[in-house]
């Protein structure tokens, strides 16, 4: 399979045509740094924000091939006759502006979550989704795609303690003993350290939970980064360095992230890179976080995807990253998207528009 593909099973695959309709799948999947940039604005605006659930979602599509997209089609075809608009950074995230009022509508599949600026706006948006889908209201938003969200008079606080739990439980470290930090500060491990793990399913399977816990800690992002590149032939060197992050979640189970309130509406990112850190093939790690007002709402740790001759490419690869991010995340605001189309331009958005 190619590099950065990802499998999917597919009914009557055996019609597909390469070249054709090989790989065209469609998922309407939320991104997570948009669901919190909404949070986001909702918290700050003192909006309600409730969550529902499609019943039977697929069943409402007018299928030709695939019901995920077919799905998707008739639902964002619905939304639009209310005067809603899909935007061009995440195709799940859909907005309607009428007037002085606003709505905001999340999908993932059949989960959705809907907040207004009004409980009147939210009512009538919700009755006419009911009205045309067999539609669940479950009130406001408390629980949304395994991560819990409690919402307190200056903020939403979102966290994964059942989810945690569970994976502790799954891989059989409930009782460790807690590490203080979730990675230690030794050189980084080589693909060729130590013996290869007798179960390397069952690491694949840890390292997948891990990748969906960082939803909620931006902490853990860097040291499941490090261990995600060791999935195709685990040691057990890489194994103990899982060990180390689910002893780390053993002594943190509490914690989450935070979405404050607030008045302010910048937009901050910060990014670095540890330049030629792979042992095995001298790429760099980028890494970055964006901040919305006093919030964070989008974080990555990711290798590059090729060589750098000196540590400011490395850093000005970085910064390109975060730029992309930061400008995907003004949907919200009425100014027109950027046009960036060289490295060259994206330093001079980055720098025109985090800095000032």
């Amino acid at each position: 399979m190619a590099s950065g593909l990802k499998a999917r099973w597919v009914v009557r695959g055996f019609r597909q045509r390469a070249g054709v309709d090989f790989t065209d799948t469609f998922a309407p999947v939320v991104k997570p740094g948009t669901i919190r940039t909404v949070l986001q604005l909702a918290v700050s605006r003192a909006w309600p924000v409730h969550q529902m659930d499609v019943s039977n979602a697929f069943l409402h599509g007018h299928l030709e091939e695939q019901a995920p997209r077919a799905w998707y089609q008739r639902i964002a075809a619905f939304l639009h006759q209310l005067g809603f608009r899909s935007t061009r950074s995440d195709a799940s995230l859909f907005v309607y502006n009428n007037g002085t009022t606003t709505a905001y509508l999340l999908l993932y599949v059949d989960d959705i979550i809907l907040t207004a600026s009004s409980t009147d706006l939210l009512r009538q948006i919700t009755e006419r989704l009911r009205a045309e889908f067999a539609l669940k209201d479950l009130g406001p938003l408390h629980y949304f795609l395994g991560i819990e969200v409690v919402r307190r008079t200056d903020g939403f606080f979102l966290h994964q303690r059942k989810y945690a739990h569970e994976l502790l439980d799954r891989a059989g470290m409930l009782n460790c003993k807690p590490a203080a930090t979730p990675v230690d500060t030794k050189s980084k491990l080589s693909a060729t350290d130590g013996s290869l793990a007798t179960d390397a399913s069952l690491y694949r399977s840890i390292i997948g939970a891990l990748q969906y816990l960082t939803l909620t800690r931006p902490e853990l992002q860097y040291a499941v980064q490090q261990v995600c590149l060791h999935m195709h032939a685990p040691g057990n060197p890489h194994w103990a360095a899982v060990k180390r992050i689910l002893r780390y979640i053993r002594g943190t189970m509490d914690f989450g992230l935070s979405l404050h309130a607030s008045t302010a509406t910048d937009i901050v990112a910060y990014s670095d890179a540890d330049w030629a850190g792979c042992p095995d093939t001298r790429r760099s790690t980028s890494g970055y976080c964006v901040y919305f007002g006093p919030s964070l709402i989008s974080w990555s740790s990711k290798r590059q995807p090729t060589v750098s001759r000196s540590s400011a490419e490395a850093e000005y690869r970085a910064v390109a990253n975060a730029v992309a991010e930061d400008e995907a995340k003004t949907w919200y605001t009425n100014l027109p998207p950027y046009s960036i189309k060289s490295p060259k331009e994206l330093l001079d958005v980055f720098f025109a528009n985090t800095f000032c």
